[in-house]
């Protein structure tokens, strides 16, 4: 009984490992893709608008076929909170900063997320901070860094990238911040309980900030070329990560979700390599190993644990 209860339990943290992998995945090739639509297209507090409307109404229309929940009264303000982090602020603070700074910025900057999350989870979680997630998040964070400052793209479209770094930073605040309050709620609540009620709360809160971009937007005059990237970023970016990263949530604790940040610019280098917009070099397959090396740390489970 005892094997395979312990079976069991390390099936579910692989399951976790790979939800928070394909997350970061789909975020890192975000990057690109988001940038390419603003501001030409649409505006970012207007993109933050089409995100939450899109995946309030996915998870709402699922939590139809979903067992009831009620929220517990001495929850709402923890969710409240939790939606004003990850679904107004985190999302506002990151698309606008894209808007005025560049990718390669973004990928410098949130890799101070992890660290946050760190300090935050030992604090408020309780979360023991072993010596190898410290070295874990040192060894990636060098690995992350180094990729970036070696880069040799620059970027283009970055009216004020002092300011749009300013957002980069509030957005890394903002996301470990959510991670931090959200982690007990998934222990009692069911995944579209909790994301149904975050993105209509975030969406509400937002709309006065989003609502004006939002009716801007040329939508006859869209070309294919902006519509399949909003798509990519309302169900993939937006849809797909929040519900991969809230199921992760479960069973691995914020400190090893918040790591996953460091493999984003290596996740960017293979896109651009699949997509011939790259080649590969010794820079990036040192990067690459100390990104990985750094995850690793930081998830594999202690004895203790």
């Amino acid at each position: 009984m005892i094997f395979f209860v312990a079976k069991f339990q390390m099936n579910s943290r692989y399951l976790a490992l790979a939800a928070a992998f394909i997350a970061t995945t789909i975020y890192g090739i975000n990057h690109t893709v988001a940038k390419e639509v603003m501001p030409v297209y649409i505006g970012s507090a207007g993109f933050i608008m089409i995100r939450l409307l899109g995946a309030t109404a996915l998870f709402w229309l699922i939590s139809l076929f979903t067992p009831k929940e009620k929220i517990e009264s001495k929850d709402i303000l923890k969710i409240v909170f939790a939606s004003i982090l990850g679904m107004c602020t985190n999302m506002l603070a990151f698309f606008r900063g894209l808007e005025l700074s560049t990718p390669i910025n973004s990928g410098v900057i949130i890799t101070l997320s992890p660290v946050l999350v760190l300090i935050l989870s030992y604090f408020f979680l309780k979360e023991k901070v072993t010596m190898k997630k410290i070295l874990g998040i040192i060894i990636g964070f060098s690995g992350a860094l180094f990729l970036i400052i070696n880069s040799s793209k620059i970027g283009i479209n970055a009216p004020n990238i002092p300011l749009g770094n300013s957002f980069f930073l509030l957005n890394a605040s903002a996301y470990a911040g959510y991670l931090i309050i959200v982690k007990p709620l998934t222990a009692k609540y069911n995944i579209f309980t909790l994301m149904k009620w975050l993105f209509l709360i975030g969406l509400v809160l937002s709309t006065p900030i989003t609502y004006n971009q939002f009716v801007e937007v040329e939508w006859a005059e869209l070309p294919w070329y902006a519509i399949w990237r909003m798509i990519y970023v309302v169900i993939g970016t937006t849809f797909m990560t929040y519900l991969l990263n809230i199921y992760a949530l479960k069973t691995l604790s914020p400190t090893v979700i918040g790591s996953f940040i460091y493999l984003q610019p290596i996740i960017t280098i293979i896109f651009a390599l699949l997509t011939a917009n790259d080649t590969l070099d010794s820079t990036k397959i040192i990067a690459c190993l100390l990104v990985f090396i750094g995850v690793y740390l930081v998830s594999i489970k202690n004895k203790n644990d």
